[in-house]
């Protein structure tokens, strides 16, 4: 009787939870049966969705419930606090499974080049949302002495930095944010932030809905210049054929037009504003200067020669994420993606390499929404399966589960398990009880490891 289709999955995040699934319900998974081990450097599942959503948006996190069913399935197992390559190489994984799939995201800030941005007072927006978030490998403080603040960057993500910062600690409270964080954003003295995008308003990233939320605090007045809503040729035929990009325009627009009122945090929204220098003294930050930009008919801008020196003491760029690089595989520096055909991996001779996949961010970069990698995870799966069916995966020398098992237990390696995230989930939900919260987020590595059972 032919044996089950052994595959590793490396990081546990929606892409890589998103292929186990599409391989559950592939006609393998009936005959001759899938066997999926999903590796998480964490000691938690979930990647991006614990460690990368703001915390006051729990209708994203409530993508979790449909992870759960995933991983609930019994042909899945999962091994937390298992770091590639530190704790099994590419090699060991070939030893134990018929094909790996890599789906690892990104954890580092893209670079901005600009003058200054070495400062202290200059930070990545990636180390700020691991510290809300409650990382575990971050520091568990955080500066937040700028009364006036700069954000970089016209994404989600320069949204969620910008509203936890003009937010006070007490609306945060509510949410599953561990006491260190509660800590330090009573502390936060910021009362003015400032986003900046180069582009205009149909050019904004923003998911609409993100975007109005921002309105929705009773502490947050939300201010647009009237003079940054301005639209050439392109701008206008980009609002035209996507129904977001309208959205966000039409948002953008009613706050223009109305009066500003008293709510005591302020957020300035700022469109052709190009970042061209942080500007400092002693080391520190002590202002932000920008160049004025001008739409030139395609939607896209130049800039005009007009300098505007603004008046900031911290400045965060949320320009993109950037992905760690994998050891043994191939790599392309500048988009930070491991190169692909259809989530085959392909080697610099151009071929592929065997039984080794990519899907999710580090295959296509940190763009698009949890949900894009849906897709991903299908195409990468599909040609997964059209090679295995074909006779193109190598034979593991130990397809046994139990071999992994054995394996890491003789590295040493302390892992946790999807019974131990149900453990963890419990603790976590018992600390917030006696608040009212749904849950407090723990932080320690340490006691994450204890409470899963590991």
């Amino acid at each position: 009787m032919p044996r089950p289709l052994r595959v590793a999955i490396v990081g546990a995040g929606p892409a890589g939870i998103y292929a186990a699934d599409a391989l559950l319900k592939s006609a393998v998974a009936a005959e001759p049966g899938v066997s999926i081990d999903l590796f998480e450097r964490m000691p938690a599942p979930f990647g991006l969705i614990r460690y990368g959503v703001a915390p006051d948006h729990p209708r994203i996190k409530g993508i979790i419930t449909a992870l759960h069913q995933v991983l609930d399935k019994p042909q899945i197992r999962l091994f937390g606090n298992v770091d590639y390559p530190a704790d099994i190489s590419l090699d060991d994984l070939r030893t134990f499974y018929d094909a790996v799939v890599f789906s690892t995201g990104a954890t580092a800030d893209r670079e901005l080049r600009i003058p200054g941005i070495e400062l202290d007072g200059s930070y990545g927006a990636a180390d700020f949302v691991s510290w809300y978030d409650g990382h575990p490998d971050v520091p568990r403080t955080w500066p937040l002495e700028a009364e006036k603040v700069a954000v970089l960057g016209v994404g989600n993500v320069a949204l969620d930095v910008a509203r936890i910062l003009a937010k006070t600690a007490d609306e945060l409270l509510p949410t599953e944010i561990p006491p260190n964080v509660h800590d330090g954003l009573k502390a936060n003295k910021a009362l003015e932030v400032h986003v900046f995008g180069r582009r205009g308003p149909a050019q904004a990233k923003f998911s609409p809905m993100e975007l109005r939320e921002l309105d929705h605090s009773p502490n947050i007045e939300v201010i647009v210049d009237p003079e940054d809503i301005d639209y050439d040729a392109g701008s206008i035929e980009t609002r035209r054929g996507n129904k977001q990009a309208d959205m966000v325009a039409k948002t953008l627009e009613n706050w223009a037009i109305r009066d500003v009122g008293d709510r005591p945090h302020k957020l300035f929204l700022h469109f052709f504003e190009s970042p061209a220098e942080i500007l400092g003294e002693d080391g520190r930050v002590t202002g932000l200067r920008t160049e004025r930009t001008a739409l030139d008919g395609t939607g896209n801008v130049k800039g005009t020669g007009e300098f505007k020196d603004w008046d900031v003491t911290a400045v965060y760029r949320a320009v993109g994420y950037l992905s760690d690089r994998l050891p043994k595989l191939p790599w392309d520096i500048e988009s930070g993606t491991v190169p692909d055909e259809g989530g085959r991996v392909i080697e610099e001779s151009g071929g592929h390499l065997q039984s080794t996949y990519v899907t999710g961010w580090i295959r296509r970069g940190p763009v698009g929404l949890i949900g894009h990698t849906k897709g991903d995870a299908n195409e990468t799966v599909s040609n997964l399966l059209d090679d295995y069916a074909n006779g193109r995966l190598h034979t593991p020398e130990a397809p046994a589960p139990e071999a992994v098992d054995a394996f890491l237990a003789e590295r040493g390696v302390r892992f946790t398990t999807w019974e131990g995230w149900y453990r963890l989930d419990a603790a976590e939900k018992a600390l917030g009880e006696p608040q009212g919260r749904e849950r407090v987020k723990l932080v320690e590595r340490e006691d994450m490891l204890r409470e899963s059972g590991a």
